[in-house]
Protein backbone atom coordinates (compact mmCIF):
# COMPACT_ATOMS: atom_id res chain seq x y z
CA UNK A 1 0.00 0.00 0.00
CA UNK A 2 1.51 3.31 -1.08
CA UNK A 3 1.87 6.19 1.36
CA UNK A 4 0.35 9.61 0.92
CA UNK A 5 3.48 11.75 1.09
CA UNK A 6 4.18 13.93 -1.94
CA UNK A 7 0.65 13.45 -3.23
CA UNK A 8 0.97 9.67 -3.60
CA UNK A 9 -2.29 7.74 -3.51
CA UNK A 10 -3.17 4.97 -1.07
CA UNK A 11 -4.17 2.08 -3.33
CA UNK A 12 -7.23 1.40 -1.20
CA UNK A 13 -8.55 4.96 -1.50
CA UNK A 14 -12.14 4.66 -2.74
CA UNK A 15 -13.77 7.46 -4.72
CA UNK A 16 -17.52 7.46 -5.35
CA UNK A 17 -18.29 8.58 -8.92
CA UNK A 18 -21.95 9.55 -9.42
CA UNK A 19 -23.07 9.52 -13.05
CA UNK A 20 -19.85 7.68 -13.80
CA UNK A 21 -21.16 5.94 -16.93
CA UNK A 22 -21.62 9.22 -18.78
CA UNK A 23 -19.21 10.88 -21.22
CA UNK A 24 -17.08 12.83 -18.74
CA UNK A 25 -17.67 10.43 -15.85
CA UNK A 26 -16.38 7.38 -17.73
CA UNK A 27 -13.20 9.19 -18.81
CA UNK A 28 -12.66 10.26 -15.18
CA UNK A 29 -13.15 6.67 -13.97
CA UNK A 30 -10.37 5.61 -16.36
CA UNK A 31 -8.03 8.37 -15.14
CA UNK A 32 -8.81 7.53 -11.49
CA UNK A 33 -7.70 3.94 -12.05
CA UNK A 34 -4.57 5.09 -13.92
CA UNK A 35 -3.75 7.36 -10.96
CA UNK A 36 -4.08 4.49 -8.45
CA UNK A 37 -7.52 5.21 -6.98
CA UNK A 38 -10.38 2.71 -6.66
CA UNK A 39 -13.53 4.19 -8.21
CA UNK A 40 -16.99 2.99 -7.23
CA UNK A 41 -19.45 3.99 -9.95
CA UNK A 42 -23.18 4.65 -9.70
CA UNK A 43 -25.45 5.60 -12.58
CA UNK A 44 -29.20 5.40 -13.28
CA UNK A 45 -28.78 4.74 -17.05
CA UNK A 46 -30.52 8.01 -17.98
CA UNK A 47 -27.73 8.87 -20.43
CA UNK A 48 -25.97 5.49 -20.55
CA UNK A 49 -26.38 2.42 -22.77
CA UNK A 50 -26.70 -0.87 -20.88
CA UNK A 51 -23.98 -3.36 -21.79
CA UNK A 52 -23.34 -6.96 -20.78
CA UNK A 53 -23.85 -8.23 -17.19
CA UNK A 54 -25.98 -5.14 -16.36
CA UNK A 55 -22.87 -2.95 -16.66
CA UNK A 56 -23.09 0.24 -18.68
CA UNK A 57 -21.33 -0.33 -22.01
CA UNK A 58 -18.99 2.61 -21.30
CA UNK A 59 -17.81 1.06 -18.01
CA UNK A 60 -17.45 -2.40 -19.61
CA UNK A 61 -15.12 -0.81 -22.15
CA UNK A 62 -13.15 1.08 -19.49
CA UNK A 63 -12.61 -2.32 -17.85
CA UNK A 64 -11.27 -3.58 -21.20
CA UNK A 65 -8.82 -0.68 -21.44
CA UNK A 66 -7.48 -0.90 -17.87
CA UNK A 67 -7.80 -4.70 -17.53
CA UNK A 68 -9.41 -4.31 -14.11
CA UNK A 69 -12.88 -4.93 -12.74
CA UNK A 70 -14.79 -1.79 -11.74
CA UNK A 71 -17.34 -1.72 -8.93
CA UNK A 72 -20.68 -0.54 -10.40
CA UNK A 73 -24.19 -0.20 -9.00
CA UNK A 74 -27.33 0.99 -10.74
CA UNK A 75 -28.51 3.76 -8.41
CA UNK A 76 -30.22 7.13 -8.68
CA UNK A 77 -28.99 9.98 -6.44
CA UNK A 78 -32.65 10.66 -5.60
CA UNK A 79 -32.81 7.22 -3.92
CA UNK A 80 -32.11 8.14 -0.29
CA UNK A 81 -32.24 4.56 1.08
CA UNK A 82 -30.03 3.32 -1.74
CA UNK A 83 -27.42 6.00 -1.03
CA UNK A 84 -27.42 5.14 2.69
CA UNK A 85 -26.80 1.45 1.88
CA UNK A 86 -24.01 2.36 -0.53
CA UNK A 87 -22.20 4.52 2.05
CA UNK A 88 -22.55 1.79 4.71
CA UNK A 89 -20.99 -0.73 2.33
CA UNK A 90 -17.99 1.40 1.24
CA UNK A 91 -15.58 3.70 3.02
CA UNK A 92 -15.19 6.59 0.59
CA UNK A 93 -12.45 9.20 0.92
CA UNK A 94 -14.13 11.58 -1.58
CA UNK A 95 -17.01 11.92 -4.03
CA UNK A 96 -16.94 13.06 -7.67
CA UNK A 97 -20.43 14.25 -8.53
CA UNK A 98 -21.40 14.14 -12.23
CA UNK A 99 -24.98 12.82 -11.94
CA UNK A 100 -27.63 15.15 -13.30
CA UNK A 101 -29.66 16.25 -16.32
CA UNK A 102 -27.63 18.31 -18.75
CA UNK A 103 -29.45 19.38 -21.93
CA UNK A 104 -29.83 23.17 -22.09
CA UNK A 105 -32.79 23.15 -24.49
CA UNK A 106 -34.65 20.42 -22.62
CA UNK A 107 -34.16 22.31 -19.34
CA UNK A 108 -36.18 25.22 -20.77
CA UNK A 109 -39.01 22.80 -21.59
CA UNK A 110 -38.83 20.83 -18.32
CA UNK A 111 -37.55 23.19 -15.61
CA UNK A 112 -39.12 21.35 -12.65
CA UNK A 113 -37.56 18.06 -13.71
CA UNK A 114 -34.14 19.71 -13.93
CA UNK A 115 -34.46 21.36 -10.53
CA UNK A 116 -35.75 18.15 -8.95
CA UNK A 117 -33.01 15.89 -10.30
CA UNK A 118 -30.07 18.29 -10.11
CA UNK A 119 -30.86 20.14 -6.88
CA UNK A 120 -32.72 17.50 -4.85
CA UNK A 121 -30.31 14.79 -6.01
CA UNK A 122 -27.35 16.85 -4.84
CA UNK A 123 -28.99 17.63 -1.48
CA UNK A 124 -29.63 13.90 -0.91
CA UNK A 125 -26.03 13.13 -1.79
CA UNK A 126 -24.61 15.85 0.51
CA UNK A 127 -26.85 14.74 3.39
CA UNK A 128 -25.69 11.14 2.97
CA UNK A 129 -22.05 12.20 2.77
CA UNK A 130 -22.46 14.21 5.96
CA UNK A 131 -24.16 11.33 7.78
CA UNK A 132 -21.22 9.05 6.97
CA UNK A 133 -18.44 11.58 7.61
CA UNK A 134 -17.39 11.89 3.95
CA UNK A 135 -16.69 15.60 3.49
CA UNK A 136 -14.53 15.81 0.35
CA UNK A 137 -16.25 16.64 -2.95
CA UNK A 138 -15.36 17.41 -6.55
CA UNK A 139 -18.39 18.90 -8.33
CA UNK A 140 -19.01 18.96 -12.06
CA UNK A 141 -20.09 22.55 -12.73
CA UNK A 142 -20.23 24.53 -15.95
CA UNK A 143 -19.19 27.78 -17.60
CA UNK A 144 -22.93 28.39 -18.12
CA UNK A 145 -22.97 29.87 -14.58
CA UNK A 146 -21.27 32.99 -16.03
CA UNK A 147 -24.22 33.78 -18.32
CA UNK A 148 -23.54 36.35 -21.06
CA UNK A 149 -19.87 37.39 -20.55
CA UNK A 150 -19.27 41.01 -19.56
CA UNK A 151 -15.56 40.54 -20.35
CA UNK A 152 -13.28 37.91 -21.89
CA UNK A 153 -11.46 35.72 -21.19
CA UNK A 154 -13.65 34.53 -18.32
CA UNK A 155 -11.86 34.17 -14.99
CA UNK A 156 -13.30 32.83 -11.74
CA UNK A 157 -14.01 36.38 -10.50
CA UNK A 158 -16.45 37.08 -13.32
CA UNK A 159 -20.00 37.63 -11.95
CA UNK A 160 -22.13 34.47 -11.89
CA UNK A 161 -25.84 33.75 -11.71
CA UNK A 162 -26.91 35.48 -14.92
CA UNK A 163 -27.74 32.10 -16.42
CA UNK A 164 -30.10 32.01 -19.39
CA UNK A 165 -31.62 28.54 -18.77
CA UNK A 166 -32.67 26.21 -15.91
CA UNK A 167 -29.71 23.86 -16.54
CA UNK A 168 -27.22 26.70 -15.93
CA UNK A 169 -29.24 27.96 -12.97
CA UNK A 170 -29.23 24.48 -11.40
CA UNK A 171 -25.41 24.39 -11.61
CA UNK A 172 -25.23 27.89 -10.08
CA UNK A 173 -27.62 26.97 -7.23
CA UNK A 174 -25.62 23.81 -6.47
CA UNK A 175 -22.40 25.84 -6.36
CA UNK A 176 -24.05 28.21 -3.86
CA UNK A 177 -25.30 25.29 -1.72
CA UNK A 178 -21.82 23.77 -1.56
CA UNK A 179 -20.21 27.14 -0.78
CA UNK A 180 -22.68 27.75 2.04
CA UNK A 181 -22.05 24.25 3.42
CA UNK A 182 -18.26 24.78 3.41
CA UNK A 183 -18.73 28.13 5.21
CA UNK A 184 -21.01 26.63 7.86
CA UNK A 185 -18.96 23.46 8.45
CA UNK A 186 -15.23 24.08 8.18
CA UNK A 187 -14.30 20.40 7.91
CA UNK A 188 -15.83 20.24 4.40
CA UNK A 189 -13.60 20.56 1.33
CA UNK A 190 -14.97 21.03 -2.16
CA UNK A 191 -13.54 21.82 -5.58
CA UNK A 192 -16.08 23.18 -8.08
CA UNK A 193 -14.90 22.72 -11.66
CA UNK A 194 -16.44 24.97 -14.29
CA UNK A 195 -16.12 23.14 -17.60
CA UNK A 196 -16.02 24.89 -20.91
CA UNK A 197 -16.78 22.66 -23.96
CA UNK A 198 -15.49 19.09 -23.60
CA UNK A 199 -14.91 17.24 -26.89
CA UNK A 200 -12.78 14.36 -28.18
CA UNK A 201 -12.50 10.84 -26.83
CA UNK A 202 -10.02 8.41 -25.31
CA UNK A 203 -7.28 7.64 -27.83
CA UNK A 204 -8.25 3.93 -27.86
CA UNK A 205 -11.50 4.85 -29.64
CA UNK A 206 -13.37 2.60 -27.19
CA UNK A 207 -15.15 5.32 -25.17
CA UNK A 208 -16.47 8.71 -26.25
CA UNK A 209 -19.53 10.95 -26.27
CA UNK A 210 -22.73 9.13 -27.19
CA UNK A 211 -25.69 11.54 -26.93
CA UNK A 212 -29.12 9.91 -26.99
CA UNK A 213 -31.30 11.31 -29.76
CA UNK A 214 -30.35 14.54 -31.52
CA UNK A 215 -27.07 15.91 -30.10
CA UNK A 216 -27.35 19.18 -28.16
CA UNK A 217 -23.67 20.05 -28.56
CA UNK A 218 -21.83 21.04 -31.73
CA UNK A 219 -19.09 18.46 -32.07
CA UNK A 220 -21.10 15.23 -31.60
CA UNK A 221 -23.44 16.60 -34.28
CA UNK A 222 -20.51 17.43 -36.58
CA UNK A 223 -19.08 13.92 -36.02
CA UNK A 224 -22.45 12.33 -36.86
CA UNK A 225 -22.58 14.33 -40.10
CA UNK A 226 -19.04 13.15 -40.90
CA UNK A 227 -19.94 9.49 -40.31
CA UNK A 228 -23.15 9.78 -42.38
CA UNK A 229 -25.70 9.53 -39.57
CA UNK A 230 -26.96 13.05 -40.27
CA UNK A 231 -27.26 14.85 -43.58
CA UNK A 232 -26.02 18.31 -42.60
CA UNK A 233 -25.18 20.61 -39.71
CA UNK A 234 -27.37 23.59 -38.84
CA UNK A 235 -25.19 26.57 -37.92
CA UNK A 236 -27.16 28.91 -35.66
CA UNK A 237 -26.35 32.41 -36.93
CA UNK A 238 -23.46 33.84 -38.93
CA UNK A 239 -23.90 37.50 -37.97
CA UNK A 240 -22.11 37.58 -34.60
CA UNK A 241 -19.19 39.97 -34.11
CA UNK A 242 -16.62 37.21 -34.52
CA UNK A 243 -13.93 36.25 -37.02
CA UNK A 244 -16.43 34.62 -39.42
CA UNK A 245 -19.79 35.56 -37.88
CA UNK A 246 -20.30 32.23 -36.09
CA UNK A 247 -20.19 31.65 -32.33
CA UNK A 248 -16.83 31.14 -30.59
CA UNK A 249 -16.31 28.62 -27.77
CA UNK A 250 -13.45 27.16 -25.75
CA UNK A 251 -13.15 23.44 -26.60
CA UNK A 252 -11.20 21.16 -24.25
CA UNK A 253 -10.16 17.54 -24.76
CA UNK A 254 -12.15 15.29 -22.43
CA UNK A 255 -8.94 13.54 -21.29
CA UNK A 256 -7.43 16.90 -20.27
CA UNK A 257 -10.69 17.59 -18.43
CA UNK A 258 -10.54 14.22 -16.64
CA UNK A 259 -6.93 14.86 -15.56
CA UNK A 260 -8.19 18.14 -14.06
CA UNK A 261 -10.38 16.06 -11.71
CA UNK A 262 -7.39 14.07 -10.50
CA UNK A 263 -5.61 17.37 -9.75
CA UNK A 264 -8.75 18.53 -7.88
CA UNK A 265 -8.75 15.38 -5.72
CA UNK A 266 -5.17 16.11 -4.68
CA UNK A 267 -6.19 19.70 -3.83
CA UNK A 268 -8.81 18.37 -1.38
CA UNK A 269 -6.01 16.80 0.69
CA UNK A 270 -4.77 20.32 1.52
CA UNK A 271 -8.01 20.97 3.47
CA UNK A 272 -8.68 23.65 0.89
CA UNK A 273 -12.22 24.64 1.92
CA UNK A 274 -14.28 25.58 -1.15
CA UNK A 275 -12.30 26.31 -4.33
CA UNK A 276 -13.52 27.11 -7.85
CA UNK A 277 -11.58 26.58 -11.07
CA UNK A 278 -12.19 26.99 -14.78
CA UNK A 279 -11.22 23.99 -16.89
CA UNK A 280 -10.62 25.28 -20.41
CA UNK A 281 -7.79 25.96 -22.84
CA UNK A 282 -8.04 29.74 -23.01
CA UNK A 283 -8.43 29.55 -26.81
CA UNK A 284 -11.69 30.14 -28.66
CA UNK A 285 -12.66 28.58 -32.00
CA UNK A 286 -15.66 29.47 -34.16
CA UNK A 287 -18.25 26.96 -35.38
CA UNK A 288 -16.87 27.10 -38.93
CA UNK A 289 -13.29 26.66 -37.69
CA UNK A 290 -14.45 23.52 -35.87
CA UNK A 291 -16.16 22.25 -39.04
CA UNK A 292 -12.90 22.75 -40.99
CA UNK A 293 -10.88 20.98 -38.27
CA UNK A 294 -13.26 18.01 -38.39
CA UNK A 295 -13.06 17.93 -42.20
CA UNK A 296 -9.28 17.70 -41.85
CA UNK A 297 -9.48 14.89 -39.25
CA UNK A 298 -12.08 12.84 -41.16
CA UNK A 299 -10.96 13.57 -44.71
CA UNK A 300 -14.60 14.27 -45.57
CA UNK A 301 -16.49 17.35 -46.68
CA UNK A 302 -19.15 18.34 -44.17
CA UNK A 303 -22.37 19.90 -45.35
CA UNK A 304 -23.83 22.72 -43.28
CA UNK A 305 -26.59 25.31 -43.52
CA UNK A 306 -26.81 28.71 -41.88
CA UNK A 307 -30.04 29.08 -39.90
CA UNK A 308 -31.40 31.70 -37.48
CA UNK A 309 -29.62 32.39 -34.19
CA UNK A 310 -30.65 30.24 -31.26
CA UNK A 311 -32.16 32.04 -28.27
CA UNK A 312 -29.76 32.30 -25.32
CA UNK A 313 -26.57 31.77 -27.36
CA UNK A 314 -23.72 34.24 -26.76
CA UNK A 315 -21.24 35.39 -29.41
CA UNK A 316 -18.02 34.37 -27.64
CA UNK A 317 -17.11 32.42 -24.53
CA UNK A 318 -13.63 31.24 -23.55
CA UNK A 319 -11.71 30.71 -20.35
CA UNK A 320 -8.84 32.21 -18.49
CA UNK A 321 -7.48 28.92 -17.04
CA UNK A 322 -4.50 30.49 -15.22
CA UNK A 323 -5.83 29.84 -11.70
CA UNK A 324 -6.09 26.08 -12.27
CA UNK A 325 -2.52 26.03 -13.58
CA UNK A 326 -1.27 28.04 -10.61
CA UNK A 327 -3.14 26.24 -7.82
CA UNK A 328 -3.80 22.75 -9.23
CA UNK A 329 -0.67 22.40 -11.35
CA UNK A 330 -3.02 21.48 -14.22
CA UNK A 331 -3.03 22.70 -17.80
CA UNK A 332 -4.79 21.46 -20.94
CA UNK A 333 -2.17 19.95 -23.26
CA UNK A 334 -4.10 18.61 -26.26
CA UNK A 335 -4.69 20.93 -29.23
CA UNK A 336 -7.54 21.15 -31.74
CA UNK A 337 -6.13 18.60 -34.20
CA UNK A 338 -5.76 15.97 -31.47
CA UNK A 339 -9.29 16.67 -30.17
CA UNK A 340 -10.78 16.14 -33.64
CA UNK A 341 -8.60 13.12 -34.49
CA UNK A 342 -9.66 11.35 -31.30
CA UNK A 343 -13.31 12.31 -31.83
CA UNK A 344 -13.19 10.95 -35.38
CA UNK A 345 -11.50 7.70 -34.27
CA UNK A 346 -14.29 7.15 -31.72
CA UNK A 347 -17.11 8.05 -34.14
CA UNK A 348 -15.73 6.11 -37.13
CA UNK A 349 -15.14 2.98 -35.00
CA UNK A 350 -18.57 3.40 -33.33
CA UNK A 351 -20.89 4.92 -35.98
CA UNK A 352 -23.96 4.32 -33.79
CA UNK A 353 -22.20 5.05 -30.49
CA UNK A 354 -22.36 2.40 -27.77
CA UNK A 355 -25.54 0.77 -29.14
CA UNK A 356 -25.24 -2.22 -31.45
CA UNK A 357 -27.95 -0.96 -33.82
Amino acid sequence: MAGTRNGEVRMSEKILVTGGAGYIGSHCVLELIEAGYTPVVIDNFHNAIRGDKALPESIRRVQEIVQKEISFQQLDVLDEAGLQELFKKHQFSAVMHFAGLKAVGESVQKPLEYYKVNLTGTIRLLETMKAHGVKNLVFSSSATVYGDPTYLPLDENHPVGGCTNPYGKSKYFIEEMIRDLCKAELDWNAVLLRYFNPIGAHQSGKIGEDPQGIPNNLMPYVAQVAVGRREFLSVFGNDYKTVDGTGIRDYIHVVDLAKGHIAALKKLKENCGCKIYNLGTGVGYSVLQMVKAMEKASGRELKYRIVARREGDVASCYANPALAERELGWKAVFGLDKMCEDLWRWQSQNPTGFSKN
